[in-house]
């Protein structure tokens, strides 16, 4: 896969040989046993170069991926030097950034023997799959085989950019009418359920542009793009400093809640605790 890789950058298997320090010969023959157990071509091999075929570029995408896991496990171990613990945490983007962050040098202080590797998560996944301690999960907050702990609501509210609401000055009725609204994509039903906790109709709820990361979200209505729904505590800077202000009094409080989840075999290990109990004090 490594000879794969390199002479796909490369597009050339002599270049790839000098980089891996191996002949010409040695590289042609892993790539060629790689195609046999594919039962795919991965290169064309023309006069002077080499193509990658669509299957080589799919499997390309894969195999880096895989490499650098790989990487990262290696120097993982290179690095442990034994007296210390990996805690390994998920958490939802924006949350991560504007609420967990912020706690974090605390309790690396106070638990200077854990060693944390923090990812971003936007879509669901296995914590057992893929090796996570604990992850923050934003729902119902009753996922089959994990150890559940609330952490707090939230209260969404319809904001934009104190001059975006100058120009359009929307209200919760028909003025919205004539505003662009913006989504987040794990939460597509937002905007309906906010129309409708005040008994509104619209038939634009649905309708509009589209983000993955309440981050982009926010950056987009500072810069004057529409209205979002952001959960208030997300944005507390944003409204004091005045970057952002309130388009209505209304207040949706979500059925949802955020919660640290922890597979059940792991409830009890120490990192996991001592995590867990620390974040849930700070709420």
């Amino acid at each position: 896969m490594q000879c794969f890789e390199t002479a796909a950058r490369h597009l050339s298997f002599t270049r790839a040989a000098e980089e891996l320090n191996i002949t010409q010969s040695a590289v042609s023959k892993q790539v060629a046993q790689l195609e046999d157990v594919l039962q795919r071509k991965l290169f064309r091999r023309l006069r002077r170069s080499l193509v990658l075929t669509p299957e080589g570029a799919l499997y390309l995408s894969e195999a880096r991926k895989i490499l650098a896991q790989i990487e990262m496990s290696t120097n993982t171990i290179q690095t442990w030097s034994g007296e210390g613990e990996v805690l390994k945490v998920a958490t939802l983007p924006t949350f991560g950034s504007r609420w967990l962050a912020h706690h974090l040098p605390d309790f690396l202080d106070a638990h200077p023997q854990l060693a944390l590797q923090l990812s971003d998560r936007v879509e669901a996944f296995d914590l057992n799959g893929e090796g996570i301690d604990i992850a923050v999960f934003h729902g119902h907050g009753s996922w089959s085989g994990l150890e559940c702990h609330r952490l707090f609501d939230e209260d969404v509210v319809a904001v934009a950019s104190p001059h975006y609401l100058t120009q359009k000055r929307p209200d919760a009725g028909c003025g919205f009418a004539k505003c662009r609204l913006l989504h987040l994509d794990t939460r597509p039903a937002a905007w309906h359920q906010w129309f409708a906790d005040q008994g509104i109709r619209s038939e634009r709820s649905y309708y509009g542009t589209r983000v993955e990361t309440f981050h982009t979200l926010i950056q987009m209505l500072i810069n004057g793009a529409g209205l979002g729904l952001v959960p208030r505590f997300l944005i507390h800077q944003e409204l004091e400093s005045g970057q952002l202000a309130l388009a209505s009094p209304h207040v949706l409080t979500s059925p949802d809640a955020y919660y640290l989840v922890t597979p059940e075999a792991l409830g009890e290990q120490s990192r996991v605790r001592h995590f867990i109990d620390y974040m849930i004090a700070r709420t």
